[in-house]
């Protein structure tokens, strides 16, 4: 059977709607918004014959477990979008470009892990089943829409699916403090795979010997790190400055 999740938030809801209205069961609106972007909102599902239903401010806030989720709120088929690895290769006609975030916990870390993957054209997110925290309604709503955008893929065996790139001619590549290269100085080409592990304990010791190369991002200032969403900014804009612009 199909499974449900609650996404909301105005990007969010916008997003699946252009990009996947048929994931979309029904719509859910408070009825005190008569605005303008509430108004484009409810005719953009007219259009895609997806049903909005009226209701309070509380009971959105009840369905989406979040009280900021600015009167609208969409019932979805999670499992409408479910892709695969292989799916993702296969398909590909240029090189790959994947990130990998082992153990990230914090939604607001993953959303915006997300709109930096699709800033910079990752094919896919790739992240354990466990010690990760998925794709729940805040992580739509941070992402502003890229979690409709950018296929994220749950692994059984994160180890093992590490292999599996390798096997078939991906760089695997992640960031380490005492790390011997400099990012700015390293060459990067072909297909990648950038790996990031939480703030709090970095990468896993299986994930990071599972890396072809450890890289450090230079760094000035006092602060000793950088938030992920950060990290993985920087690494993918080298990738893509070396790889596109030259």
């Amino acid at each position: 059977m199909p499974s449900t999740r609650f996404i909301f938030g105005f990007h969010a809801v916008t997003s699946r709607l252009r990009q996947n209205p048929n994931s979309i069961r029904e719509i859910f609106i408070d009825a005190t918004r008569t605005d303008q972007r509430a108004q484009e909102l409810i005719k953009l599902a007219e259009n895609k014959n997806i049903h909005v239903i009226s209701c309070t401010g509380s009971k959105l806030t009840s369905m989406s477990g979040n009280d900021r989720h600015q009167g609208v709120v969409a019932n979805i088929d999670s499992s409408s979008n479910d892709v695969g690895i292989d799916d993702i290769l296969d398909g590909l006609t240029e090189p790959a470009r994947l990130l990998v975030l082992d153990g990230i916990q914090d939604p607001h870390n993953l959303g915006a892990c997300l709109r930096v993957a699709d800033a910079f054209g990752v094919h896919a997110v790739i992240a354990p089943k466990d010690r990760a925290v998925g794709l729940t309604p805040t992580v739509y709503k941070v992402s502003s829409g890229a979690a409709d955008t950018v296929p994220y893929i749950s692994v059984t065996n994160l180890a093992r699916t590490l292999k599996q790139l390798k096997e078939q001619g991906i760089w695997i590549f992640g960031t380490a403090e005492d790390a011997a290269h400099d990012l700015t100085h390293f060459p990067i080409s072909g297909s990648v795979a950038w790996v990031f592990g939480s703030e709090e304990k970095g990468l896993r010791r299986l994930t990071r010997e599972n890396c072809d190369q450890l890289v450090r991002i230079p760094m000035q200032g006092d602060i000793e790190s950088l938030n992920v969403a950060v990290s993985a900014g920087i690494c993918l804009f080298e990738t893509h400055r070396q790889q596109f612009l030259g």
